[in-house]
């Protein structure tokens, strides 16, 4: 499978982002990701369950995150996404290339 690269051109750099290697690390990072983005969530098996900080979301339940892949979907509001660059996206209000460069930064990881 080939990697997803995106051409960034928000800024004019027209640099490649290699969203394939962001997500993986993203997913092997993902328990502590998980808890810093979503501290008042819980692990349900492989499923991490939390309120949708995005929404008045009084109990957690609805908004799942899954840890194996890091598919997400809150299913009160059936906003879902594929992967972690989608869910830090989301959760941050912001573009997929910026929130990709910016879980690069936070991983470590070049974009």
């Amino acid at each position: 499978m080939a990697a997803r690269h995106i051409r960034e051109t928000e800024e004019g750099i027209g640099a490649l982002i290699d969203f394939s290697r962001i997500n993986a690390a993203a997913i092997a990072a993902l328990p502590s990701l998980l808890a810093r983005w979503l501290p008042d969530g819980r692990r349900v098996g492989h499923e991490w369950v939390a309120r949708n900080p995005r929404r008045s979301d009084r109990n957690p339940g609805s908004f799942r995150v899954n840890m194996n892949t890091g598919k997400w979907a809150d299913f009160a509001t059936d906003e879902c996404g594929g992967d972690p660059v989608s869910l830090a996206a989301y959760l941050a209000g912001t573009g997929q290339a910026e929130a990709a460069r910016a879980l690069a930064d936070m991983l470590g990881v070049d974009a």
